[in-house]
This record gives structure tokens, sequence and C-alpha cells, in this order.
């Protein structure tokens, strides 16, 4: 039985085009207003995005020469495809800029509220019902704010929208055909390489379809899983040529490791999924593991309105008493919606927690039809109502947007000063001669000059990228995005960028000989206990008893640098974790001299005692501890 009455559309025949008129023209003054402005600069990850796509769009190929790459590699991890060929294709015709990549993404929000609006009207066949939909679309803060990133993220709620409006038409057929087939495979498809958390979402959909299970869709069904399954053969071959390329990056993010029992990945991943499906997080709190990037300061998430709709849909169903499959099927995406995140280490994220929202507004649909099929005035004045909240709510939200989407903060995650402050200045002091870049590991940022040289139509034969460990030349002007800089003129900082000029001769590392390996380490307020897994900051004085004066180096990457790091062992002395965390030495450190330097180390996530080994190491060469000098052990209880 169908959860939903289905009423003839008769509602305001000869007013809605008219209504859908207007709307449309709200829609688009709200979706595009300051796109210039807010965001106030061009994010890293977006410019990579956004030169590669340039680069395709030129030459077939991406920025390390590969032809028409299934996935990107950027940074150590890889981008997914759908976004950066559709960019692509607009370059190929406009020409690279950020204003049009910015234009993309929020067409495809824009086309995610019209095609949410659509389908809520086929679900409960009521107009009215679809305009209230697209209207608390088009006014969630989440939603909004992905379609203003030029990520791609920014197409995720689109593909899942087009995925659950050809699951709606399967949906109400008695046998599935050839068209139902393929159009349900290829949106799986769109939602596994569209975003890196639909290789798990997707499959999980698709699991799902289980739900619709009859006796004349069963075949249906199982072809579409062997539809899908299809699919997914590039990536499989992908993943074939390069091991692990896919599911680096998640395992740097992920709780679950090879020493995690599995209580413990249980435990972490149930108290994650509980404060990610948190109400207070989604309707009344601003706090976001990606606030800065996504979420402004001020309002929630989601609009309160929402949250009050589906306590209503609740006592809707309640007092109805039937629940239909389209139902169940919603409430289960809803549910695993969350699961991605939720293998992660960080709380709330919002970018991986995307399709969230857009479950959370289909549960609304049972109370709106509810007051929308009430003819009479209270029916009337209950829609009104709604429309007035969620344009009150969402309204206030964007004037917020408005006055806080610039700043300092915003600004310092957008690299707002890049373009204006660090790349000219880099330019001018450079004249004919090149453009050094130096990249710390942990924001390599050579790609925004690529990016905007490109927009500037400069060479970029101009640049010499000097990887993590070479030195730039006497008198060389660079841009780095290291914090250490023992050679600096600078000429213009803007957190994490400098320009500067290198100062000097390069400085002559070599490596040490065993006597000059001798140090004193001293740790002051170590941690008598941690909990599995946890993170801490240590703070440790490094002295150097040896004979020999240790170089630092000009570069944090430097080759034969001296570093801080750590192992864990157990209380036999067996080592359980080795080379844990690393802190380079950030100074030239002569004889009998101390420095201090601050070591993150990680717990291991098993509960258990440990002893916390501390050493010191020359990079490519050997740990001190090795060649006779002292190391330092503390006895650390996890639990």
């Amino acid at each position: 039985m169908s959860l939903l009455p289905k009423i003839p559309i008769s509602d305001s025949r000869r007013n809605f085009p008219l209504a859908g008129l207007a709307f449309l023209i709200v829609a688009l003054i709200i979706q595009f207003n300051a796109l210039r402005t807010n965001p106030p600069g061009f994010f890293l990850d977006e410019s990579s995005i956004a030169y590669n796509a340039y680069t395709v769009s030129q030459t077939g190929k991406d920025e390390h020469g590969e032809t028409w790459p299934l996935f990107f590699k950027a940074f150590g991890e890889y981008k997914n495809p759908v976004y950066i060929y559709l960019l692509a294709t607009i370059f190929r015709v406009t020409g690279p800029g950020i204003v049009t990549a910015r234009v993309l993404s929020g067409i495809l929000g824009l086309a995610t509220v019209i095609l949410l609006g659509v389908l809520a009207a086929r679900i409960s066949q009521n107009r009215t019902v679809g305009i209230v939909l697209s209207a608390l679309c088009l006014l969630t803060p989440w939603l909004f704010e992905i379609s203003r990133l030029v990520l791609e993220v920014a197409m995720y709620p689109l593909v899942l929208v087009l995925f659950l409006s050809t699951l709606w038409n399967a949906a109400g057929k008695e046998k599935w055909g050839v068209t139902d087939i393929l159009a349900l495979a290829l949106s799986l498809a769109l939602l596994t390489y569209t975003y890196s958390i639909g290789r798990l979402f997707a499959p999980l959909l698709a699991f799902g379809l289980i739900i619709f299970v009859t006796r004349k869709r069963l075949l249906g069904i199982v072809l579409t899983w062997a539809a899908f399954l299809v699919t997914l053969i590039p990536l499989m071959i992908f993943n074939y040529h390069h091991p692990s390329a896919l599911t680096e990056r998640f395992k740097f993010l992920s709780y679950v490791k090879p020493e995690s029992s599995v209580t413990q990945v249980a435990r972490e991943f149930t108290t994650h999924y509980v404060r990610n499906l948190n109400p207070w997080r989604l309707f009344f709190s601003e706090s976001s593991k990606v606030n800065e990037l996504l979420h402004v300061p001020g309002p929630p998430a989601m609009l309160g309105v929402t949250m009050l709709l589906i306590v209503i849909s609740v006592v809707v169903l309640i007092h109805r008493r039937q629940v239909n499959r389209w139902l169940v099927f919603v409430l289960y995406g809803l549910l695993i919606s969350v699961v991605p995140a939720s293998l992660t280490t960080d709380d709330f994220h919002m970018l991986r927690l995307a399709p969230l929202p857009l479950f959370l507004l289909l549960l609304t649909i049972p109370a709106v039809s509810k007051f929308a099929e009430n003819k009479s005035a209270f029916g009337r004045f209950a829609v009104v109502s709604i429309l007035t909240l969620t344009a009150w709510q969402g309204l206030f939200f964007h004037y917020v947007y408005q006055q806080n989407g610039t700043t300092l903060q915003r600004r310092h995650t957008f690299d707002a000063d890049y373009p204006g402050l660090i790349f000219p200045t880099a330019l001018r002091w450079a004249g004919n001669q090149p453009i050094h870049l130096a990249d710390n590991s942990a924001r390599p940022a050579y790609v925004q000059a690529y990016w905007y040289a490109t927009l500037q139509g400069i060479p970029l034969n101009k640049f010499v990228n000097l990887g993590f460990e070479d030195s730039p030349p006497e008198g060389a002007v660079v841009i780095s995005t290291e914090t250490y800089c023992p050679r600096c003129q600078v000429l213009a900082e803007s957190e994490p960028y400098t320009t500067y000029r290198a100062v000097g001769p390069k400085p002559i590392l070599r490596p040490l000989q065993s006597t000059e390996m001798s140090a004193e380490l001293t740790v002051e307020s170590p941690p008598p206990s941690l909990r599995p897994g946890q993170q801490v900051k240590i703070e440790v004085i490094v002295k150097n008893v040896s004979n020999t004066a240790w170089l630092s180096g000009d570069r944090s990457g430097s080759r034969y640098r001296i570093s801080l790091g750590n192992h864990w062992l157990d209380t036999s002395g067996n080592t359980i974790t080795n080379d844990d965390g690393r802190s380079p030495v950030l100074m030239d450190l002569p004889p009998n001299q101390a420095v201090h330097v601050s070591l993150t180390v990680n717990a291991p996530r098993r509960v258990g005692e440990y002893l916390l080994e501390l050493d010191l190491l020359q990079e490519g060469v050997s740990w001190f501890g090795l060649k006779g000098s002292h190391t330092w052990r503390g006895r650390v209880k996890v639990e």
C-alpha cells in the first residue's frame, strides 16, 4: 500500500508556472549572489581540480602527463574523475577561470534543488509539496555551502537525487525493464566515481535494493547488481595497476589499523556514528571538523524547520501505521549515509556526510503532504507557516553567510592572499629569473603557482619545483609553505605562504659518524596514561652531547637533517610500533647546546602497558640509538 495517497495534481494549475518562475528567479539570486567574493579565495584543492581540468581540456593529460586518467593524482592521493571531466568540458569552451568553476558548482546545486522538488512532487502527487521541498533544499546551509566549492563533493547531492529519481521510477513498476536496470546501474556508478565515499556508499545503496524484491522484480534487481558490477571493472583494473592508491588516504584518516581489535573498531565506529547523527550537531550547533572550509560561524548546518517537519512526519506515520518499501529505503539510506564518515577519526565531517541532508529532507515529505492535502484554512495556514519559517531561517543564514563568509579565518583557509600578495610579489622580485617552489610535505602548494600562472598566461617553465628536499640557490626567489626558513629575506607573508629571497649559499650536510650521534633527551611532563589511539603532543629537550655541531639544513625535508622520533615497545622491550611520530630539529645545534622540540605521538590501539621510546635519527643514515646513544623510555598505560 502506498505511504502517501496519490491524489490528482490539481492544485493551482494556472498559477503554478508563475510561482515556479518566481521561485527560480529567487533561487538564481540566492545561489549566485557574491560568487566572486564569497568564498574569499580559491582553496588549494580547488586549484588542483581546476588546473587538472584545464590541462585535460587542452591536452587530454593531467598535470603529471597521464593521458585521460581515471583518477587524478594530487598531493599523494587521487581525486575522482566525474567533476573534473565536466569542468574540463566547460573550460574547453570558456577557458580557465575561478568564477567559471564556481558557477558550475552553483548550477549543480541549483539542479539539485529543482530535481529534489520534482521528485517530492512525484512522490506526494502534489506540486505544493515539491515547492516546499525545493525551498527547504535551496535554503539548507549545508547543501548551499557545498555548492559554493570547486570540489568533487559539489556534484554529489545532484548525483544522489538522480539515483533516487531512477529508483522511484523503478519502485512503481511490477517488473524492472532494461531502461530501469541501466538507469539504476549508471546512477550507482556515478555515485561511485564522483566522490571517494561512493566506493562504500554506492555498494551499500545497491545492497539496499533488496528492500524492493518481489518475485517479478528479483531478476531485475540481480541484473542491476550485475550491471553495476560491470561499471566497477575500470576501478578494479586501476586498483590492480596502482595498489593501495585509492585506500592510502583512508588508512591515514581511519582509526581502523592492523593492530586494532574487532571490539575496538566496533566501539570507535559506534561512537563516531552516534556523534555524526547527533540532532544537536545537525540542527542547533555549528560545530564541524571542516567548519573553517565549509560552514561559516553562526547558524547550524540544517534548518530547524526541517527537524520540526521530521518529528511531525514520525507522528503521521505512527498514526497511519503504514510504511511502504520506498520509505524503508529512505530510512535505510539515511542510516548508511553516515557509515563512510563514521569510519574516519573526524566527527561530523560535513563533506563526507554530504548525502545525509538529502535523506533528512525526504523524511519531511509525509508531514508536508499532510498539510498540503488539507484544503481547509488550517492546511493553507500550515503550508504558509512552513514556507515562512523556511524563508526566515534560510535568509538569516544567508545574511550571516555574507557577513561572516570573508572572515580572517576563511581568508586563510581559502588562500585569499595568494593571488594578490604572495604570487605577484614573487613575480616582481624574480624578474626574468625563475621562481622556486619549496613546499612543506604536509601542504604541497605548488599547484597554486601553476593555476594562477595559467590564469595569467605565464609559462610553467617560470617555476622550479624543489620537491621536499632540495635547497634554493643563493639569491633565488621562493614561494614556500614551510615554517622553517633560516636563509630567508621575507618579501611577503600570509600563513601558510611565504615569499622570500634565499640569502647565503646552500648548506652542505653530510652523514654523521657513529661517535657524532650522541644525544641526551629529557621529556617534560610525560603522559602516564592515554586512550587507545589518542594523539598527544609532548615537549622534549634535545641536547647535543657529541663533539660535532648538528646542522639542520634549510628545508624541513633536507637530506641528512636531524629528527626526533618515537617507537612503542611492550614491557619486555619488543617493538610494537616502529617509527610512530617524527619531528625535525629546526636549528643548528652546537655541542653541549639544547633545544625544545615538540613531537606528536599516537597511542597504540590495544589496551595495555607500553614503553614509549624516544630517539634521534639522521634522515637517510641511522637512528642514534643504534649507534650507542641513550634513548628515553617511559611507561605509559593505554586504557
